[in-house]
């Protein structure tokens, strides 16, 4: 059994202590974090978002941060400011919260246009600049954001420029009867967060991205995700349809999907599995599709449906385990 992919197991076991009957939740969770992406989880207040992130930093030993958005959050609050020390008559750097590992930005529509770009800028180019001067941020570098969809009164909605750079946008939704029990029944999230263990360190996540990376891709599977792309901008419903950047973290996550199957290739089902947490937040729909109540997911769906699958994809078929 590959060590890389066995790591990849543990740290999604430690995660699913606390996080209660969303494996697959869980699982594509950790395929962003693998493909190098950004995570968008867009979901009402309590299904256990910011749980979710606390417990992916701590299975994989990742300094962590926090921002609770609200609308006088400034960029100097995320990203640093400098300030004159007045003893060594000089400018100093103060870092904000952006400097770590994983960082939580918790309803990211709740916060000023200025401050989600401050933010989203770092996501794209993976530093911060301040008064002139860039500095890197850590590596890995994963931002997670949640916003609330319903109750937009005091929001700021992300423009579909800044939407694409999540890599995927999900929603974890409430859990089943069984598991809701399970969680009544259980621990308070505190108690059960201290039972997370960490199972992998900021290292071996850049080594598993790397593993991840190798999976093979055929060529005929590449042309299935681009179909896919196409189809999306010339689509009678959609105004703007998914860009470059969309196919590229298309493919990017299918193979970590895969890798996080236990195979070293990638097949079809990897990308209709993944294609609409990739798709959906990309997407704008013209006036016809919102008169007719057509949402982003049925779209998604149709492409699926319409697009052929390719027959052949097998170019290496030996399994990790």
């Amino acid at each position: 059994m590959n060590l890389e992919y066995e790591r990849a197991m543990l740290v999604m076991n430690e995660v699913k202590k606390v996080v209660t009957g969303k494996d697959d939740c869980v699982k594509k969770a950790m395929a962003a974090i693998l493909a190098g992406g950004h995570i968008l989880i867009e979901d009402v207040p309590g299904v256990g978002k910011t749980t979710l992130a606390t417990a992916f930093s701590k299975a994989m030993k990742l300094d962590n941060r926090r921002v609770q958005f609200t609308p006088d959050v400034m960029p100097a609050d995320i990203l640093g400011f400098t300030m004159y020390h007045k003893e060594k008559g000089l400018f100093e750097f103060h870092p904000g919260p952006i400097m770590c590992n994983l960082f939580l930005a918790d309803e990211i529509n709740r916060t000023s246009p200025k401050t989600q770009s401050a933010l989203l800028e770092v996501m794209e180019e993976g530093f911060v600049s301040v008064d002139g001067e860039t500095r890197s941020v850590p590596n890995p570098f994963i931002v997670i954001a949640t916003q609330n969809p319903k109750g937009s009164a005091g929001t700021q909605l992300l423009p579909e420029s800044q939407l694409d750079r999540f890599m995927i946008c999900m929603s974890m939704g409430y859990p089943d009867l069984k598991s809701e029990i399970a969680i009544a029944k259980g621990k308070s999230s505190r108690m059960a967060m201290s039972e997370v263990q960490a199972v992998a360190g900021s290292t071996q996540l850049l080594q598993m991205r790397e593993e991840a990376e190798q999976t093979y891709i055929h060529n005929n599977i590449i042309t299935y995700i681009v179909k896919l792309s196409a189809a999306t901008r010339e689509h009678p419903l959609v105004e703007l349809g998914i860009s470059p950047r969309g196919t590229i973290a298309c493919t990017k996550m299918v193979k970590a999907w895969a890798f996080l199957n236990g195979r070293n290739y990638v097949t079809p089902e990897d990308v209709e599995t993944v294609f609409p947490d990739v798709a959906k937040h990309r997407l704008v729909l013209n006036t016809k599709a919102r008169v007719t109540h057509v949402t982003e997911a049925a779209v998604v769906e149709e492409i699926l449906t319409k697009v052929k699958q390719p027959a052949s994809y097998m170019g290496r078929t030996e399994y990790r385990g």
